[in-house]
């Protein structure tokens, strides 16, 4: 069953947030004094997000992604990613992470079944790296990619969201990761959903760095999957790895968007940047999942064409991605 949207988008994949909580509090994610902690009952049950991601998957989801905040500090995760494998229909299951606690829980997160990490990693110097998480160590994370490296994930991803004046000359350092490890590195634009003061000078345009690295390394371009994300990815002429564009602010790339997403609240989001919203806790609490597949198909009916953020504008409200799951 293909689910498609208005503008005949091929809608497969969902980003699917189990918590808002996060061990870090990365300067583009959050305020410096963290959030306003949710109550208990603000939150969907494991089973209530089952149930979103069934409904989903009886519609023409094929990838489910599980976010955060950051998914992995949420008690019995495993167990709930090994059900969600269980969804017939599902092709890829596949979770984004800080890697703060990957070292200890990377071999059972690949034995129930997760395919791919994402890992945001934003420099990779540990003073550095403290400073934009606010206090993060830099050591958990690349021993946590150790692990997964070791335990045999097919795909690892790792993030990094460059900033200019901040970790912008790293990027050389974050390309040389694919020289001789299969990992797919990943520069994303920063994007001012915090609606901080000069957020948008830190904003560097993908051909920019393109360009960059290009006065390095030789790069010729890599055809992606069909159920990849958004980036371009180029290759190293004879590395291992892949390097990968992120750009949702200098080249949106709005008009290959499959996705939706579900917060951990209950919120169903055609777009990032969508001020309109579906709340699905009362849907849920009717117990009737035909009508939950009913309200996602809604959702997308509504999806918008694009995004109106763009370079030098930001007039969206202010959110932190660790509400919305990134």
């Amino acid at each position: 069953m293909a689910l498609r949207d208005p503008y005949g988008r091929s809608i497969n994949y969902l980003r699917l947030s189990v918590t808002d909580r996060c061990n870090l509090r990365c300067r583009y994610c959050m305020p410096a004094g963290g959030l306003r902690k949710l109550e208990h009952d603000d939150i969907l049950s494991y089973e209530d997000i089952f149930r979103l991601a069934r409904a989903a998957v009886s519609l023409g989801v094929e990838k489910i992604r599980v976010t955060g905040g950051e998914p992995l500090v949420r008690k019995g995760i495993t167990r709930f990613l090994a059900s969600l494998k269980q969804i017939p229909g599902l092709k890829r299951l596949v979770l984004t992470t800080n890697g703060v606690l990957l070292a200890e829980m990377a071999e059972e997160l690949r034995a129930v079944g997760v395919e791919s990490l994402n890992i945001s990693l934003d420099s990779l110097r540990p003073d550095r790296f403290c400073r934009i998480t606010r206090g993060g160590n830099l050591n958990s994370v690349l021993q946590g990619i150790a692990s997964a490296e070791r335990v045999g994930f097919p795909y690892l991803k790792i993030n990094s969201v460059v900033m200019r004046g901040v970790n912008d000359d790293e990027v050389n350092d974050f390309a040389a990761l694919t020289l001789h490890k299969p990992f797919r590195v990943r520069f994303i634009e920063y994007m001012p959903t915090l609606q901080e003061k000069k957020g948008e000078s830190y904003t560097i345009a993908g051909e920019e760095l393109l360009a960059k690295l290009s006065q390095t390394y030789p790069l010729e371009k890599v055809v992606k999957h069909e159920l990849d994300g958004p980036a371009v990815y180029y290759r190293i002429k004879g590395a291992v790895g892949q390097i990968g564009f992120i750009t949702p602010i200098s080249c949106h790339f709005c008009n290959e968007c499959n996705r939706i997403r579900i917060t951990s609240t209950g919120i169903v989001k055609g777009c990032l940047f969508d001020n309109g919203v579906l709340d699905m806790k009362p849907l849920l609490a009717e117990g009737d999942d035909a009508a939950l597949a009913e309200a996602l198909c809604r959702v997308v009916t509504m999806k918008p064409g694009r995004h109106m953020l763009t370079t030098g504008t930001s007039d969206h409200a202010a959110f932190t991605m660790a509400r919305i799951g990134g």
